[in-house]
């Protein structure tokens, strides 16, 4: 059973946490994680694109000439696709790129990505994420004295304002809760830092 060291924001060891085995020490497994990253794209799509075919473009419905005698080629509206300002023919239209995927699987993804980050050292776990103030320059006290890099995922609780508001003008730095936590905000960032209530909710989660 893997156990971690949780410390206080002065980077001192305050207690040691186990944590579960079947969320923390998961094997790597690289093409389930392609498979999770790819199917929360493909989920985060608008899919809002449209063109007009050539019933919904303006123009008349006239026949632009008489069908024979003028030497000019045969046409039947000015829609006509292959006509300038014509109609779009097999064109993009409104449509849902998600697609079904196993809670299983999304879950098992996510317990490889954070059991690789737990050996890579890249998991840092506070016993509280207390902020004095919501200043910029607060948080980058405790990214300093925790030795954490600027490219920082933050997971902690929505009740913690004055960490939200002191996080989210720095660059490459990210705060979300442990209910929004997701695989591309795992692999996008080097570190994450957690607080100890934050782990265990995201554990209960992951582990049932």
């Amino acid at each position: 059973m893997p156990v971690v060291e949780v410390k206080n924001l002065q980077n001192e060891t305050v207690e040691q946490l186990e944590l579960n085995e079947n969320v923390f020490g998961v094997p790597l497994k690289e093409t389930l994680i392609w498979e999770a990253v790819r199917h929360y794209q493909a989920s985060g799509r608008q899919g809002t694109h449209a063109t007009k075919t050539r019933g919904e473009v303006s123009g008349s419905n006239r026949k632009p000439w008489r069908q024979k005698g003028t030497g000019r080629a045969r046409a039947g509206q000015t829609r006509n696709p292959i006509w300038r300002k014509g109609g779009t023919v097999f064109g993009p239209q409104p449509r849902d790129y998600g697609y079904a995927f196993p809670k299983r699987k999304r879950q098992g993804a996510m317990c490889s990505v954070l059991s690789e980050k737990l050996r890579q050292n890249q998991l840092v776990i506070v016993d509280r994420l207390e902020i004095p103030a919501p200043k910029t320059k607060e948080f980058l006290g405790v990214m300093g004295a925790l030795e954490l890099a600027r490219n920082l995922l933050v997971v902690d609780s929505l009740d913690n304002t004055n960490a939200i508001l002191s996080a989210r003008n720095l660059p490459k730095v990210k705060y979300v809760t442990g209910s929004g936590l997701n695989i591309v905000d795992l692999l996008n960032h080097e570190k994450v830092l957690f607080s100890k209530d934050a782990i265990l909710q995201v554990q209960e989660v992951l582990g049932k």
